[in-house]
Formats: C-alpha cells, structure tokens, sequence
C-alpha cells in the first residue's frame, strides 16, 4: 500500500516523451498528467481518512482499490491528453486510500517505540519504490509502449486488492469509530489542528517533506545540466541517496527507537537537514570558490539521508497524539506534505537554468522553517515521547488511549 503512490507517479516517468509524441500533445500538457496524479494523491487523503474513522479501514480502503484499478486500465486507452489527465486525477484520488490508510492501520495497532519502529520499516519501502519504479518502468518500455505501463500497474493494483481483500483484518472496531457525517468530519479535523502540538509535528514533517520534493525537482537539472554529470552518473547517485536515507531510516527503527526518545532523534535529523542545506548555499553561490560535483553531492547525500531520522519520527510523533481519530490524523499528516512539496518544488527554478543556488535557498529555508515549527509549537521536553502520550508497558499492538 504505501509503495503504490510512487510506483503510479515514477514508473510512469521514462515513458513522457512517448506519450507526447502518441498524444500529439505539447510536453507542459503532458506534464500535467504527473501534477494531476500528486493532486488526487494529496486531495484523496482529506477524502479517505475521516471516511476510515467512521467506516472502519477495510470498506474504504477496497472502495478505492477497486476505483484505482479501474482509473488506471482506463489511463491504458485513453485517446487524448485531456482525458488521461482526467483520469490520472481520479488515479490519484482513489490511491490515496492506500497510503492514508496504511499510517491509520499502524496507529491502530501499535503505540510508541513498536509504531515508531514500523514507521522505519515504512521508511524502507518508501525509500526503495521510487527508485526502482523508474528502472521497471525502463524494462517495461523495452517489451511495450506506455500504455503497457499502465497495464502492469493495473495489474498490481489488483493483485494488492486481493491481498487486502483476504489477509488485511479490519483494525478498526466498531466500538472506536466515529459517527456523523461532513460536518463531524470537519469538526474532528479542527480539533486536530487545534493541536498545537499535533500541528507542530504535522508542519515540521512537512517542511522536511518540502526539502525533499526541492531536491528531487531540481537534482536532474543540477545534477546534470549545471554539474556535468552524465544521466548513468546521476542515476547513480539518485540510487547512492535513496540507500542513505533507507539506512539512517532503519539505524532510526532498529537502533535509535527505545534508547533515544523520538524527539531528540527528531531534532537530529533536523540539524542535519539544515547543516546540510546551509552548506550547499554557501557552495552554490561560490563563497569558497567552485565546489564540484562531488561537494554538492555529498551535501544532497546528508540533506536525504537525514530525511530517515525526521519523517518516520514526525509520523509516530503526531499519530502518538491521536488514537482517537487516526484516518483524519493521517489525511492531515499526507496532504499537508504532498501540498507543501508541490509548493516548494517550482521554486528550485526561479534564478533560471544557470545555478544551484535556488535548490540549496529553498531546501534551507524549509529546513529552517521545520525547525522553527517543532521548537515553538511542539516544544519537546524530556521523556521518550516529548509531548505526546506514552505507550503501553508492552509498547505493542493495542488500541491507543489519548
């Protein structure tokens, strides 16, 4: 569930150029296909979650399996631009299910140290699907054209239905949902941003988010285009970053978790991302003279790697606060990560086509601005949760107790 997102948006990434030519369409309305997807993907949430609340995870989880499978078979035949960006949308939307609920199924089952070590395990998986996604998208195109992507993908997503359909429980009791329509929905997601804690952890997962979203919009051109590297070299040191971040994810899950409390790993990774992106300012704008490629990639090494310390923290971290309501919880946490990315990532290109410098800004600011978030609104002390509230003795599965 949570490798489908990256698998609909990266798998689908070698196969634009073919798509523009087969659509006859301009590439900027191509690329409205990938924008529409990340929009269903961040709108979806807001849809799904609270739904999960009141239905339980299992009756909207496979409602939108099935629209998903069906969206995606549609995306194969589409005739024109316009209609596959329509369904691309609808894609994104019906997706969302997955990896929303994915976050509510672990807040249902697990507390504290055990739900913080499976958000590493998450981590992994995260880490992995878009780097291979566009390996197997590559292979594909080799046996078919584009829309046999999108055949393979319709595949998967009805595999990953029965899989669901026959070996995922439903978590949720009837006796743990919440009932009401709309306007409850809405009243519980103002509670939950009425949080200050919550909604500090929910920002400050999200402007790390940000940093990361500016990295992968603008690595291909600095990496590339302004630093020389070959597309074989950049591909390279994409995968070289992705094991970084899959590694510091599980130091954080296997090593970390139970011997340092969530918070200071936290804040680890946090001076990391900022350390890391006011090094890569001061390289991009020349202030010790031209750094290279591999000054910069090593930055962009520390700045990625460190997202496996801030975001499965800030996850365990805001659903620790929330067992009552944890699909809205995770419809906030996803949207607000998908939305800020999507902000952050045009502008690494303001400056134009000649420097970094607009990247390493942007990736320093966000990184600020999530320090700034967890500092004033979470405001960790000590103990092994900060705020948030402690787990059972056992530290595994259960219901949660705000």
């Amino acid at each position: 569930m949570a490798a489908l997102p990256p698998l609909s948006m990266d798998m689908y990434l070698p196969a634009l150029p073919a798509v523009t030519d087969s659509l006859s369409a301009p590439a900027a309305t191509i690329q409205l296909t990938l924008t529409t997807c990340i929009a269903g993907l961040a709108l979806g949430q807001l849809i799904v979650g609270p739904l999960s609340d009141r239905w339980g995870r299992r009756t909207p989880l496979l409602t939108g399996m099935v629209v998903y499978v069906v969206a995606t078979a549609l995306c194969a035949f589409a005739p024109d631009a316009g209609l596959l960006i329509a369904l691309r949308l609808l894609q994104g939307l019906a997706g969302a299910a997955g990896i929303v609920i994915a976050r509510a199924v672990v807040r249902d089952l697990y507390e504290g140290v055990a739900m913080a070590r499976f958000f590493s395990t998450l981590m992994l998986i995260s880490g992995v699907a878009p780097v291979v996604a566009p390996l197997i998208g590559g292979q594909v195109l080799r046996f078919t054209d584009w829309r046999g992507i999108f055949l393979v993908l319709t595949g998967v997503g009805a595999l990953l239905t029965l899989v669901i359909l026959k070996w995922l429980p439903e978590t949720l009791p009837p006796e743990r949902r919440r009932g009401g329509g709309v306007g409850e929905s809405l009243r519980t997601m103002r509670g939950l941003v009425g949080d200050r804690v919550f909604t500090g952890y929910v920002l400050t997962g999200g402007f790390s988010f940000a940093a990361l979203f500016a990295y992968i919009a603008a690595s291909p051109f600095v990496i590339q285009e302004i630093y020389g590297a070959s597309p074989q070299a950049y591909s390279l040191l994409f995968g070289l970053n992705s094991v970084g971040l899959i590694a510091v994810g599980q130091i954080n899950g296997r090593v970390l978790i139970g011997r340092v409390s969530l918070d200071k790993a936290l804040a680890c990774g946090l001076t990391l991302i900022v350390l890391a992106s006011a090094a890569l300012v001061v390289m991009t704008t020349g202030v010790f003279g031209e750094p290279g490629l591999v000054g910069v990639a090593a930055g962009l090494f520390v700045l990625m790697s460190a997202q496996g310390l801030a975001m499965p923290n800030t996850n365990a971290l805001a659903l620790n606060r929330t067992p009552h309501a944890a699909g809205s919880a995770s419809a906030l946490i996803g949207t607000a990560g998908f939305l800020m990315g999507a902000l952050a990532s045009p502008l690494v290109g303001l400056a134009g086509e000649d420097t970094a410098v607009p990247m390493a800004v942007v990736q320093l600011v966000c990184g600020l601005a999530a320090v700034a978030s967890f500092l004033l609104l979470c405001r960790p002390r000590s103990g092994p949760f900060g705020e948030s509230p402690r787990p059972s003795p056992a530290g595994g599965p259960g219901p949660g107790t705000a």
